[in-house]
């Protein structure tokens, strides 16, 4: 069974960093395209970044870029997002995704471009930056 399990969330201040891991199960890790998306109460899901074994471009949302890295270790089958000078913009539920070419052979840039891919979602982990 996949699993993925996204932990690292918490409180934070204005100007503060994270660093949120996606830890996965169930699957090889030697093909994928994780993702991590995000979603405030009221306001849609967004997707904010992804990393593939495919290739080795990393994708962010125009709102995250400079700000957040993610990356991964494949010997600990996790995927992090370093989460620097955040905003009370950034408070949200975050996601761990994973695209195992199940639905798409897109990768990232389906996850990223159109929302299009995702065959695995974690269950979150809470982001809150106060002002």
């Amino acid at each position: 069974e996949v699993q993925l399990q996204a932990s690292g969330g918490g409180l934070v201040q204005v100007g503060g960093s994270l660093r949120l891991s996606c830890t996965a199960s169930g699957f090889a890790f030697d093909d994928y395209a994780i993702a991590w998306f995000r979603q405030a109460p009221g306001k849609g899901r967004e997707a904010v970044s992804c990393i593939s074994s495919r290739d080795s471009k990393l994708y962010y949302a125009d709102s995250v870029k400079g700000r957040f890295t993610i990356s991964s270790d494949s010997g600990k089958k996790t995927v992090y997002l370093q989460m620097n000078s955040l905003y009370p913009d950034d408070t949200a539920r975050y996601y761990c995704a994973a695209d195992l070419g199940r639905t798409s052979q897109f990768g990232c840039e389906g996850v990223m471009t159109w929302n299009y891919g995702i065959d695995y979602w974690g269950k979150g982990t809470q982001v809150t930056v106060s002002s």
